[in-house]
């Protein structure tokens, strides 16, 4: 027997997702399985969401729209449901970045969220959140859509040269992001420069952080802590980072150069990949 869970539409987005998702589900006049082979995965898949025990991801929605006829009902919902599966610290941040015009950031550790891929992410958010990693990744890619607007925002990146030695998720996930990396030279939007290691003492030691422009808001500047964040809009703080902001890329490589790094360090340490040419 169908073990039927009764859900608070108002408790969360997942749980207003999976109460829609079995109103509408039962007005179709088809039960779990049905639905399920129309939308070629488990009756136990449908259940799990329908009871907010699962994340859906996107593909999910946008075949789930297309079976029920919803109009984009769910395509519309996930979104939401994506972004309510980040850290609730971090879900402020989120939100202003998506809005953001212009985002510069200096990463001294790890590639920034918005640039890396699936597995690095995954291997990333596998240290502290193995029982929720699935849920975790798919919100970090969620966020990743901003780049894929029609007018995406401005993004300059930063990364410090230990970010490309660091092996996160062993030598072929490395290899796979570093790739991703180059693929973003010819984009119109997005600048990735490297602090190489002889540039010696700089203006981002005491850590990553990310600056924050909009069209009618004030700057924002954001310094991740662990297990939290920080963010402020006091124009001293923001007049100070920027400097220094703007001093880091003046001392980092151009984005030829910086590509140029890359490729090395990819062919050196991971082993030789295709990539794209670089000067």
């Amino acid at each position: 027997m169908v073990n039927i869970r009764n859900l608070d539409p108002s408790a969360s987005p997942l749980d207003y997702y999976g109460s829609e998702l079995r109103r509408l589900r039962e007005e179709a006049g088809l039960n779990q399985a049905q639905l399920g082979s129309i939308l070629f995965c488990t009756a136990s898949l449908v259940g799990q969401i329908e009871t907010a025990k699962k994340v859906p991801t996107r593909e999910f929605s946008v075949r789930l729209d297309a079976a029920l006829m919803t109009g984009g009902l769910f395509t519309r919902l996930v979104g939401l449901v994506l972004k309510s599966q980040l850290p609730t610290w971090f879900q402020p941040y989120a939100e202003m970045e998506a809005k953001a015009t212009y985002i510069s950031t200096y990463q001294s550790q790890l590639v920034y969220g918005l640039l890396q891929t699936e597995e690095y992410a995954g291997a990333v958010l596998r240290v502290e959140n193995p029982g929720r990693l699935d849920e975790m990744v798919a919100a970090r890619m969620e966020r990743q859509r901003i780049l894929e607007r029609t007018h995406p925002p401005v993004l300059f990146v930063v990364l410090d040269e230990s970010v490309l030695h660091r092996e996160v998720g062993g030598a072929e996930v490395m290899r796979n992001q570093l790739v991703h990396l180059l693929g973003f030279l010819e984009h119109p939007w997005v600048q990735v420069q490297v602090l190489p290691f002889e540039v010696g003492q700089h203006s981002g030691l005491l850590g990553s952080f990310t600056l924050l422009r909009f069209d009618d808001d004030p700057e924002l500047f954001y310094v991740p802590v662990y297990g939290g964040g920080h963010m402020t809009a006091d124009p001293h703080t923001i007049r100070a980072r920027s400097v220094g902001y703007a001093r880091l890329q003046a001392a980092a490589l151009s984005p030829q150069g910086s590509a140029a790094l890359i490729e090395r360090v990819m062919r050196e340490r991971y082993g030789h990949h295709p990539g794209p040419a670089v000067a």
